[in-house]
């Protein structure tokens, strides 16, 4: 009876750790999940902090042409 009783508690416990080998796999493919979502976000946020800095960059020439102008015209 003892064999019987150590084969109950040796099986119960295999399941257990089945069950939280699942819950943990479940939990790393949702982390895996989040992951790619962020390096998705952080790329075009990257994309768009390029893009501004070219539009600012622009910005910048055109103020300094118009300087350059307004200064030929009054010296």
């Amino acid at each position: 009876m003892s064999e019987n009783s150590t084969l109950n508690k040796l099986s119960q416990k295999v399941g257990e750790m089945l069950s939280s080998f699942e819950a943990l796999r479940q939990e790393n493919a949702l982390l895996k999940d989040e992951v790619a979502q962020l390096r998705s976000e952080g790329s075009n946020s990257s994309t768009l902090v390029t893009q501004l800095r070219d539009e600012l960059n622009e910005k910048d020439r055109e103020i300094e042409e118009i300087v350059t102008k307004i200064e030929s015209m009054l010296g």
